[in-house]
């Protein structure tokens, strides 16, 4: 049949026996179809095999056969040579779970196809015995994502590896065994695959030794290049955005946070949403469901748009409640002070120690996402109110900053900002970089700004004492008090020379400094 259409013809067949397809492709290549309903999991291979015809005598399987064979995890790939109209060799190849002389995948002596001698059947499954061995079962399923870290980068090494460190803090915080990590440098994204086509094959063969069952990418994605790579190696793929999305939905605890949030995650849904050509049936056409009616896509988009729309509208009213807690606040000329930072650096953990409260505190990324806010007496009983608000990150999502701009007002409010800095990170000067652009994006950059070089006690002694010589901010260690008398002594001259606050406005006399909420 494939001499006399002058076509490939390929087979998926199951290791029952049972043709599961049948492909008819072009004189030079076959295209798989989508197996999204024959499944394979943790060491196990996909259960097909697939057998196709060649023109033309082409000894062995070609690099195409070989990302099949890897992406789609078959159990073989066998290629069957035509010559004159006839059957010449059967040339297969299989996955093998460990590499051999640098290569994930063996081929089989050619044969011709009547003078086989070994089952097919008792190779796959001693392959798959293998595998399993190298990465039992029980410990891939067991309900935790296991995830190998892409970054895919056209700027230098180093720079990716920062990130690659920062991805790696946030999957810990999200709750994902990291089980490797690769960066490519290229001198174009490939705008398909976001990388090359042998690094991804070379990653999708990682996967299926080390069991892993999520590809989290460092770069954000486009809606085609997450179905590439999806369609092409059957795995989970999400990329750095949707990780912090994830984080936050996971992490929010009040009602605003938790709206936030999902207007966030909508909004970054909604132009990758997609559904399969099955799923595009015509709904709600007329009479006797006749006529242009909508797809299912559409109706889903509608509903989206719809529950954005009413998010809008509960979020707004959250912000008038919050504007009018601001209002009563101001009436009482209050000093307000504000804790900004890269997420990590400590902001949750100083303000407890502040003002003696019990606000959660982590070393996690993102581990407290509402804001909170704290009475505080200065050393000369001067009173003000100390607010946590959510951490900054490089690339952070401009949905998620849109969605938290009701939260982020907190900051509009502030007669004084402390800017926390995590010195004991090896990146600290970047991140620094970082809050002060997006704090200029919001507009924040003219109000008083104190930096808090925080963590400082990790540093060897030479270095604390030629920090302090530079004179870039006031050094503490936010988990020891004795450390704050700095930082509380400059903050309330910052704080008089901005507000001329006066002497006079104090705390009751009975009252220590307190961990009183605000609001």
């Amino acid at each position: 049949m494939s001499a006399a259409l002058n076509r490939q013809i390929g087979l998926l067949i199951h290791r029952s026996g049972r043709i599961e397809t049948v492909i008819v492709g072009d004189y030079d290549r076959i295209t798989i179809p989508a197996l999204a309903h024959v499944g394979a999991s943790g060491g196990r291979l996909r259960g097909l095999r697939c057998v196709h015809t060649v023109l033309g005598g082409t000894a062995g399987a070609s690099e195409e056969d070989i990302m099949d064979l890897a992406c789609l995890r078959l159990d073989l790939m066998a290629v069957l040579t035509i010559k004159e109209g006839l059957p010449e060799l059967l040339h297969a190849v299989h996955l093998m779970p460990r590499p051999i002389d640098g290569r994930d995948w063996a081929a089989l002596a050619p044969v011709h196809p009547a003078n086989q001698s070994q089952s097919c059947i008792a190779l796959i499954e001693a392959l798959e015995e293998e595998f399993i061995r190298e990465r039992p079962v029980r410990e891939v399923d067991r309900g935790k994502d296991r995830a190998i870290l892409v970054s895919v980068t056209t700027g230098s090494r180093d720079e990716a590896g920062e990130s690659m460190a920062e991805l790696v803090e946030l999957a810990r915080s999200a709750g994902v065994e990291v089980l490797d990590k690769v960066i490519q440098r290229r001198k174009h994204i490939h705008p398909r695959f976001i990388l090359g086509r042998g690094k991804l094959v070379e990653i999708v063969l990682m996967s299926l030794r080390l069991g892993a069952n999520l590809l989290l990418f460092d770069q954000e994605l486009s809606p085609s290049q997450i179905r590439s790579v999806t369609d092409h190696t059957d795995l989970r793929v999400i990329d750095r955005t949707q990780l912090i999305l994830d984080i936050f939905a996971s992490r929010a605890r009040s009602r605003e946070g938790k709206l936030q949030i999902e207007m966030a995650q909508l909004k970054y849904m909604l132009p990758k949403l997609t559904t399969r050509d099955d799923a595009l049936s015509r709904l709600t056409g007329g009479i006797g469901a006749r006529g242009p009616g909508e797809t299912r896509l559409e109706i889903d988009k509608r509903r989206i748009n719809d529950r954005i729309t009413r998010l809008g509208k509960e979020l707004k009213a959250v912000g008038e409640q919050r504007y009018h807690r601001r209002n009563r606040r101001r009436k009482r000329d209050v000093p307000v002070i504000s804790l900004v930072g890269y997420t990590n650096a400590g902001k949750s953990t100083l303000l407890n120690t502040l003002t003696k409260s019990e606000t959660h505190a982590e070393d996690l990324l993102f581990a407290t996402l509402d804001p909170t806010s704290r009475r505080l007496r200065f050393p000369e009983d001067m009173e003000v109110i100390v607010t946590d608000t959510v951490g900054f990150i490089r690339h952070l999502p401009a949905d998620l900053l849109k969605a938290f701009e009701s939260t982020l007002e907190e900051l509009f409010e502030a007669d004084v900002l402390l800017h926390v800095i995590d010195v004991s990170n090896p990146a600290w000067r970047q991140q620094v970089e970082v809050v002060e652009g997006l704090l200029a994006e919001l507009g924040l950059a003219d109000i008083p700004c104190i930096k808090v070089l925080n963590k400082i006690d990790r540093l060897p002694p030479e270095e604390q004492v030629q920090m302090a010589l530079s004179g870039e901010g006031v050094g503490i260690c936010a988990l020891d008090e004795k450390t704050l008398e700095p930082l509380l002594v400059r903050a309330q001259q910052v704080v008089r020379g901005t507000m001329g606050v006066p002497g006079s406005e104090r705390m009751e006399p009975n009252t220590n400094r307190s961990g009183h909420e605000a609001q």
